[in-house]
């Protein structure tokens, strides 16, 4: 299979649509797995509360329960002491006029009760409970379902869940969600200079960063490694790598052999095995890559270059892997440039930057000194890519940048 007519040398923007609409066609199944195991998965469907939260009325302190009609508007009142309620008790003495029940946090409130007054805020004298003027009707008192009340959302689909949204789950009693099917990714390393990071280098090698840096990135979002490649600048060798890792993954990254040279062998292996969507963006670094598709796997091919490789991954790979799992898009960051810049060239640029909050709670942004495509130590030390948009422009200290993390 072979296509002549794809997009080359876009800008970022259109990049973004096409790949958003690839991936759109590409989402990956539902299935439904135990709370417990739905940690870091992505909800495929609005869950709706089952019950109320709290399923009742209950009390937020430690105190006394009464009626908040019997409150004193002047001086004191004395309380008679009815009983008491703990949290988790199967019953409660019922308040009539006058009188109160001991209860602690989280106890449900008794019948006729609709205020807690806390125990510090009280005097105790035998069975009777002195409360003073200035307590307030219905204080201290968790309504049934004022956290989610019953039928109403409780997480749309979208929603990655972490701790936070597991708990909100158990408290609702879901005991099984519906998430997206984790994703399956292979990485294929290229390059004859590329050895493995526990050999000794011999003349014209280098250790092979992005076979352990790519399945790293694939992970922290969220994927699993289907299989990790390395092969060397070789179109057959290239060619059996990618119907490998294709038919055992959902999405196949490449690095390396994307641009014009004579060992950049994956365009046109692609563009034989099945479809290409484009190849080259206007963007600094990482203009060289590519994506396509082999049968029903999509495929990234990314620059050489580390930075460029990592970059790239971040505004591309991350965009894909969240659009195949429905993932609701991560809100944008803005930033203050530290200094002025002199953009000289017509591309948008991905900047590593490090990020810092001043004392009004400005975010500013100082663009690391080692910003070459090659350069490692600028993508470790750097906490944001700060996004410059496209043509060539003067960028003064202060101005608003969008910040990627």
């Amino acid at each position: 299979m072979s296509n002549d007519h794809y997009p080359v040398r876009i800008g970022l923007q259109q990049a973004l649509e096409i790949v958003a609409a690839r991936a759109a066609e590409h989402r990956l199944p539902v299935e439904r797995v135990a709370l417990p195991d739905a940690h870091g998965r992505v909800l495929a469907e609005d869950l709706h509360a089952p019950i109320d939260l709290p399923p009742f009325a209950n009390s937020a302190m430690d105190g006394f329960a009464l009626r908040g009609a019997d409150l004193p508007a002047i001086g004191e009142r004395a309380f008679e002491l009815a009983g008491e309620i703990m949290a988790g008790a199967a019953s409660a003495p019922r308040v009539h006029a006058g009188q109160c029940v001991r209860i602690t946090t989280g106890a449900p409130m008794p019948v006729g009760a609709d205020t807690v007054v806390i125990k510090e805020n009280v005097r105790v004298e035998g069975n009777r409970v002195i409360v003073r003027a200035g307590e307030k009707p219905g204080g201290n008192v968790r309504s049934a379902g004022e956290d989610f009340a019953h039928g109403s959302l409780a997480l749309a689909a979208g929603t990655s869940l972490r701790a936070a949204q597991l708990g909100v789950l158990a408290a609702l009693g879901i005991a099984e969600v519906p998430v997206r099917r984790t994703l399956r990714a292979a990485v294929i390393a290229t390059g004859n200079e590329l050895v493995p990071v526990e050999q000794p280098l011999g003349f014209g090698e280098i250790h092979d960063s992005h076979g352990t840096m790519l399945p790293a990135l694939l992970r922290e979002s969220g994927a699993e490694i289907a299989v990790c490649l390395r092969v060397r600048d070789d179109p057959a060798m290239l060619r059996r790598a990618l119907l490998e890792a294709a038919a055992d993954a959902d999405l196949v990254i490449g690095s390396g052999g994307v641009s014009a040279g004579e060992a950049d062998h994956l365009p046109r292996v692609l563009a034989e095995l099945g479809e290409i969507h484009f190849h080259k963006v206007r963007i600094k670094p990482g203009m060289p890559m590519l994506f396509g598709r082999i049968g029903a796997c999509l495929v990234f091919g990314l620059p050489g270059n580390p930075v460029s490789a990592a970059v790239t991954f971040r505004v591309f790979v991350r965009f894909t892997l969240r659009a195949m799992l429905g993932e609701a898009a991560p809100s944008v960051q803005r930033a203050r440039l530290t200094g002025a810049i002199d953009k000289r060239h017509g591309r948008a640029e991905f900047l590593r930057c490090t990020l810092r909050c001043d004392e009004q709670g400005v975010l500013w942004a100082t663009p690391h000194p080692q910003q070459g495509s090659h350069m490692l130590r600028g993508l470790a030390e750097s906490d944001v890519l700060v996004l410059l948009p496209e043509e060539a422009r003067e960028l003064p200290r202060g101005t608003v940048v969008t910040a990627w993390p």
